[in-house]
């Protein structure tokens, strides 16, 4: 009898972590600023969000980045998982996937871009909109096929097309990162 419960509990322990292993959420690969292949799974999952072929899916580190962030609830001034906003979110991507440091808010955001066209949008440029009749008040990330990463307030982390009839109208304005060369400082 003993020998019964035993084995129920090594085939308990081992259906445990085997169920848990594909319940975790994909760890980031690589540096920031550094490509890497994405897991399979990770491809295929954004690559039916976004309705592009899963060759599509190229950068591992941005999709893993926001499948690890997927959900988590908006809280202004919030930059951890138990709550982010739209800036924080926005900063954390650009630091953590490209290796790119960006200010805190909108406000100076909207400032360390360079304007663009909607159509020459790539992953990983910012993108603004005016609610509340507040200038740049939300940024979001750009992904691709017309996509884009973001905190709402009211879905947390999500991914939303740009030509949603609500989110549309108030688009705002779009750009890449200025990125400051290091050597270009005063006095260097």
């Amino acid at each position: 009898m003993k020998k019964i419960h035993y084995l129920y509990g090594v085939l308990l322990v081992t259906i445990m972590v085997l169920s848990s292993c594909h319940a975790r959420k994909a760890a980031m690969r690589g540096q920031p600023g550094e490509v890497v292949k994405p897991q399979q799974s990770v491809a295929e999952k954004y690559s039916a969000i976004m309705g592009v072929e899963k060759s599509d899916i190229q950068n591992g580190r941005l999709y893993e980045f926001i499948d690890d962030w997927m959900g988590t609830p908006y809280h202004f001034g919030g930059q951890d998982k138990s709550g982010v906003d739209c800036s924080g979110l926005a900063q954390l991507l650009e630091a953590q996937v490209f290796g790119v440091e960006i200010p805190r808010s909108t406000g100076e955001q909207i400032n360390v871009i360079k304007r663009k066209y909607e159509e020459e949008l790539v992953e990983g440029d910012l993108i603004f909109f005016d609610y509340d009749g507040k200038k740049f008040s939300h940024v979001g990330v750009y992904l691709q096929n017309g996509y884009f990463v973001h905190a709402s307030s009211t879905k947390g982390v999500t991914i939303t097309r740009l030509h949603d009839p609500y989110t549309y109208r108030y688009f705002s304005r779009c750009g890449s990162v200025i990125v400051q060369d290091p050597n270009s400082a005063p006095g260097k």
